[in-house]
């Protein structure tokens, strides 16, 4: 009899864990499984959009299929591409979580109206929306990252539309522009050598941004501390190319031409005080040497009621390259639990 009840324990503890560990990972037969369209196309999705100026279609592209795991991704620039998320394809894909390429509207595979009436945050909050409807993401299975620019997008999309959403990942992006703007003058532009940045800003005072020598100097003195850390000449090609896609005409409108601070449309968005009604779990991560500042992405972590805070010590603006473990271990755990 006790031998009986042994087994009988046995089977049970291990129908448990079996039924435990299907809740995070899924078959690798049904992750890969083909979609029910008639013709596979790498799950690649073109969106119709409706905006105010006519319809354009969005570019979608879903890696993975598992139903209780749908996580958007929102680029950055404004104006850059997916394409620098290709990493995620080492990480999410070993752990059965699915994931969705999006190039908005003007960036990289999408339509690009050439119209800067339409670069404005409200509208891509709803293109969001429709983007979510067209995949038929919900409140059981879809989250959304939102990296730099898409951090806000992601911000100001989830006050409007949480009850559509499982949770919520803020990557390197603050929750204030006036707040970005003191720390990039009064921490990020003293750490630089004063020569270097007396000419970025003699350069930046003539408007002359197109001078090679912005760039330049940049490079050396900011991107390759704050955005990447690696020499440039080593940047991984996904970042590359999709850099070089860049859509200059929504990245000023939006942001301005400056790398010091916003000064387009952005310049005063603020949500920071407004976080506290976002009651979906949330991630926000930091990182050490970002152009954002760690204390504040910390800070907001707690404002959020159902927050936590992921702090990448090697990385910067980009801690998805230059602090890979950290980053994708603490999102993967998030996603999961």
């Amino acid at each position: 009899m006790k031998k009986q009840i042994k087994t009988l324990l046995l089977v049970a503890i291990v129908a448990l864990f079996t039924s435990c560990q299907k809740e995070t990972v899924t078959p690798q037969q049904d992750y890969f499984a083909q979609s029910a369209d008639s013709i596979q196309t790498g799950g690649v999705k073109l969106i119709p959009i409706t905006t105010p100026k006519g319809t354009f279609n969005v570019w979608t592209k879903r890696v993975g299929n598992n139903p209780k795991i749908k996580v958007l991704l929102l680029n950055g620039g404004p104006g850059a591409t997916h394409e620098y998320f290709e990493c995620f394809e080492n990480f999410l894909p070993a752990e059965g979580i699915e994931f969705i390429y999006y190039d908005q509207l003007g960036c990289g595979n999408a339509d690009n109206p050439n119209d800067t009436t339409m670069w404005d945050l409200g509208r891509y909050v709803e293109e969001v929306e429709q983007v979510r409807k067209a995949l038929q993401l919900d409140n059981t299975n879809f989250y959304l990252l939102g990296h730099s620019w898409g951090g806000i997008l992601a911000m100001e999309y989830s006050l409007k539309y949480q009850d559509n959403m499982k949770g919520l990942i803020i990557s390197n992006m603050m929750a204030s522009c006036p707040e970005y703007d003191t720390y990039a003058n009064e921490v990020l532009a003293k750490q630089m050598d004063p020569k270097v940045l007396d000419e970025i800003m003699k350069l930046e005072a003539n408007k002359d941004f197109s001078n090679p020598r912005y760039m330049e100097l940049l490079l050396p003195n900011f991107y390759e501390k704050h955005i990447l850390r690696f020499p440039s000449k080593d940047w991984p090609e996904p970042v590359n190319r999709s850099f070089a896609k860049m859509n200059q005409s929504l990245y000023v409108t939006m942001q301005g031409p400056s790398e010091f601070g916003i000064s387009g449309k952005l310049e005063n968005w603020d949500r920071k005080t407004d976080l506290k009604n976002i009651k979906i779990p949330t991630l926000v991560i930091g990182a050490k040497y970002d152009t954002m500042d760690p204390n504040h992405m910390e800070a907001i972590s707690k404002i959020l009621p159902k927050g936590s805070y992921l702090f990448c010590s090697k990385g910067s603006h980009m801690a998805f390259y230059d602090d890979q473990k950290t980053y994708f271990d603490g999102l993967i755990t998030f996603l999961k639990q």
